[in-house]
């Protein structure tokens, strides 16, 4: 896997690693950002995406016809 580089400020980080219980900023920044992907991932599953929105319309009855 690709691995890219980020600059962030020193008070962030800290926050960051206490918030994630490591020791490591890289294992802390890492852990953080996954756990946002996994809340992410699970809100769609409940709530669904824009090509969903047919699901929330209401179903017109059919017509009788005759």
């Amino acid at each position: 896997m690709a691995k890219v580089t980020v600059s962030l400020d020193a008070d962030l980080v800290i926050e960051v690693m206490l918030l994630s219980g490591t020791r490591n900023p890289q294992d802390a920044v890492e852990l953080i950002v996954r756990d946002y992907l996994a809340r992410g991932h699970r809100t769609e599953a409940r709530t669904g995406d824009a090509d969903d929105a047919h699901r929330l319309r209401e179903q017109e009855p059919p017509r009788a016809e005759g």
